[in-house]
C-alpha cells in the first residue's frame, strides 16, 4: 500500500469511529488507553499516527494483546502467521540524504528530506505460537494503586504551576498555568490524572517549550487542532502509565471540527499526531521517563 493511500484509510476510518462514538462520547483513540501502548515483538512502542491507527485495528478485530511483528519477525521469534491472515500496513519515515547533483533548494538548501514508506505487521493474535506473549500482556493490570501513584510522582517532577479547585480543568498559557478540580471531584482517581496528561500536552506548546503554534496549518481550525492534539497526547500517556482514559464532556465544541479537519487532508491525521506524540516526549523527559526511540518513531510535523 502507498502511503498516501495508507494516510486515506486511516483517516476514513477514524472519521468513520467518531462518527459512530460521538452519542455516547466513546472516541476512537481511548482504544489506546485502554489496550495500552501497542509494541513490536522486541519491545519496542509504536508512534505517533501508527499508536492510534494499530488499537483501532486491534479493537475491530478482537485482538487485546498489542503486540506486532512482520512476517519474519514472528517467525525470528519462533511463531508462524497462519495462512490467510490479513497484515496491516504501518508507517515508517525514511530520511533521504541529499545527492551530490541535487540543484540546492532556495529556501533550505540541500537538506536531509523524510519520505513516507509503509510495511504489514500482524498482530500476535493471528500467529501461532504467541500464547504465552499473550497471556503476558493481558496481566499487566490497569489503575492499580502502584499506577496511581506513578502517575502522582510523574507530574510532580514535570514540575508544571498546576492549581487545583474549582470545576474547571484547562490550560491558561497567559498564567502558564493548569487548573484542575480537586481530585475528590472525580467518579475515579484515574479519571483525575487522565484529566491531568490532557492539559499538560497543551502545557508544552507554551512558547518556552516546544512553541507550538497550529494556526499556519489550520488557520481557524487551529484551536480544534491544538484539542485534539492534547486528547490524542493523553490517550497515549494514559496507554503508557497504565491509566484508563476519561471521556471529556466538551467534545460537542469540537466534534464539528475535528470532522472537518480530517476530511480536508488526510495528511492532517499524520501532523496532529506526530505534534501529540512530540509533546508526550517533552512531558516523558520532564518527569524522568525515557523516551522509546526507534525506527518505529514517527516524522515530525513538517513533513506532513
Amino acid at each position: 500500500m502507498r502511503a498516501d493511500d495508507l494516510f486515506a484509510t486511516i483517516t476514513d476510518q477514524l472519521i468513520a469511529a467518531i462518527e459512530a462514538g460521538a452519542g455516547d462520547w466513546r472516541m476512537p483513540w481511548h482504544t489506546l488507553a485502554d489496550a495500552g501502548t501497542p509494541e513490536s515483538v522486541d519491545g519496542h512502542r509504536y508512534r505517533g499516527v501508527n499508536a492510534l491507527w494499530l488499537p483501532m485495528v486491534a479493537a475491530a478485530n478482537d485482538w487485546p494483546s498489542g503486540v506486532w511483528a512482520t512476517y519474519r519477525g514472528w517467525q525470528r521469534h519462533g511463531a508462524q502467521v497462519r495462512r490467510g491472515a490479513k497484515g496491516t500496513s504501518v508507517l515508517l519515515w525514511k530520511t533521504l540524504e541529499p545527492r551530490a547533483n541535487d540543484e540546492p533548494d532556495e529556501d533550505d538548501g540541500n537538506r536531509r528530506r523524510l519520505v513516507a514508506r509503509t510495511f504489514t505487521v500482524f498482530a500476535a493474535e493471528q500467529a501461532d505460537g504467541t500464547d504465552d506473549l499473550i497471556a503476558a500482556r493481558r496481566d499487566s493490570g490497569r489503575d492499580t494503586p502502584e499506577r496511581i501513584e506513578a502517575a502522582e510522582a510523574f507530574f510532580a517532577a514535570v514540575g508544571a504551576d498546576v492549581r487545583t479547585g474549582g470545576n474547571v480543568a484547562c490550560y491558561q498559557p497567559a498564567t502558564d498555568t493548569i487548573r484542575l478540580p480537586d481530585l475528590a471531584q472525580f467518579d475515579h482517581t484515574a479519571h483525575y490524572y487522565a484529566t491531568a496528561a490532557h492539559e499538560h500536552i497543551h502545557w508544552t506548546g507554551h512558547t518556552s517549550r516546544l512553541g507550538r503554534d497550529l494556526s499556519g496549518r489550520f488557520g481557524s481550525d487551529a484551536y480544534a487542532a491544538e484539542e485534539l492534539v492534547a486528547e490524542l497526547g493523553a490517550a497515549m500517556w494514559s496507554a503508557t502509565a497504565g491509566i484508563s482514559a476519561t471521556t471529556r464532556h466538551d467534545h460537542a465544541a469540537y466534534l464539528a471540527h475535528w470532522l472537518r479537519i480530517l476530511r480536508a487532508d488526510a495528511r492532517a491525521l499524520v501532523t496532529v499526531a506526530s505534534k501529540a506524540q512530540h509533546a508526550l516526549d517533552h512531558l516523558n523527559a520532564a518527569g524522568g521517563a525515557a523516551a522509546d526511540a526507534t525506527d518505529l518513531d514517527e516524522a515530525d510535523a513538517r513533513a506532513a
